[in-house]
This record gives C-alpha cells, sequence and structure tokens, in this order.
C-alpha cells in the first residue's frame, strides 16, 4: 500500500528527507522509530534538554516539540489528502509555533510521552486508510504531495533532526 515515493510526488524541498528514509514497510519503521527516539530524548539530563549550540537556536526540549508537532500538522495533511480533499492546505511558521508553545517549561517525560501519543496517531491512520488513498495527491504549503509521500516525509523529518541533534547539539549518542 505504502512505497518508497519517486520525484513528482512531493515538492523538492521534500527530497532531504525522504532520502534519509530506509527501505521496508514505512508503518514498521515509524513503529520501531518511536522507541528509539522516545529513549534517546528521555536520557537527556536537564541540562542537556536545556541546551541550545548557539543563540537563537531550538534547545533540545524545543526541537522534540517541533518534531511533534510537525507530525500533527502532516497527519493532518495526510487525512485530508487521503479523502481525497483538493483545499490548498497552507504552510505555518515554525520558528513561530515553537517560540508560542513554550516547551521550555515542560519536563521532557511530558514532551516523550506527548510525542509518543502523536506518533501511535499516525500509525492508526496509515493503517487505517483504505486501499489506493495513499497514492492520492493534494496540495500542501503550495505544493502537491500524495498521502503516501507524507509519511515518509514524517519518518525522514525525524530523521534528519535527530542527524542534528547528535552533529550540533553532540549530546544525543
Amino acid at each position: 500500500m505504502f512505497t518508497k515515493p519517486v520525484k513528482g510526488e512531493y515538492p523538492d524541498f521534500y527530497e532531504r528527507y525522504i532520502k534519509l528514509v530506509g527501505d521496508g514497510n514505512i508503518i514498521e519503521l515509524l513503529g520501531k522509530q518511536v522507541d528509539a527516539t522516545a529513549s534517546l530524548f528521555l536520557n537527556t539530563t536537564d541540562a542537556q534538554a536545556d541546551y541550545r549550540y548557539a543563540e537563537g537556536k531550538w534547545s533540545v526540549k524545543e526541537v522534540l516539540g517541533h518534531m511533534t508537532e510537525t507530525e500533527r500538522i502532516m497527519q493532518y495533511r495526510t487525512l485530508r489528502i487521503a479523502r481525497g480533499d483538493q483545499t490548498s492546505l497552507a504552510g505555518y511558521n515554525d520558528e513561530e509555533y515553537v517560540k508560542e508553545a513554550l516547551y521550555s517549561s515542560r519536563s521532557m517525560e511530558d514532551l516523550v510521552e506527548e510525542y509518543k501519543i502523536v506518533r501511535q496517531s499516525t500509525i492508526a491512520l496509515l493503517k487505517g486508510l483504505p486501499e489506493g488513498t495513499p497514492t492520492r495527491k493534494g496540495y500542501a504549503n503550495n505544493g502537491e504531495v500524495s498521502a503516501n509521500a507524507i509519511a515518509y516525509i514524517i519518518a525522514g523529518h525525524e530523521l534528519h533532526h535527530l542527524k542534528l541533534l547528535r552533529e550540533r547539539y553532540l549530546i544525543l549518542q
């Protein structure tokens, strides 16, 4: 039902995320990803969770919050597109969303719990899509994208941020 997306199923911007996702069943990959990612964040200290590698950059908590809310938005897009909705869905300003969320006031445990719930919801949504609907295309953030591609974008977006956390924050190893 889901297959690795090809050019034309998504705007070029998302290529950097999709290319990070390996082969295999995307629903299984998302399921494995949630456990590893949750464990990674739960093993941070309070100082690590609030760490920013440079002024104006997100803290580790804010990165997790961003990953979660982006997944929630992508979930919504998947639902609308899979149902055949051709409304052009607006983009969002991730910097403003993170700023307004006040993630630093929340515990890492709380943020991880929310992340896990959102991921479980994503998996349930994808499992429940009727045959043929993942290949449907719609419009989001001024580009045409398939529901299928969004599933891979979700996984790849997370991998992208985990890579940045390892490279720039040097604390999540």
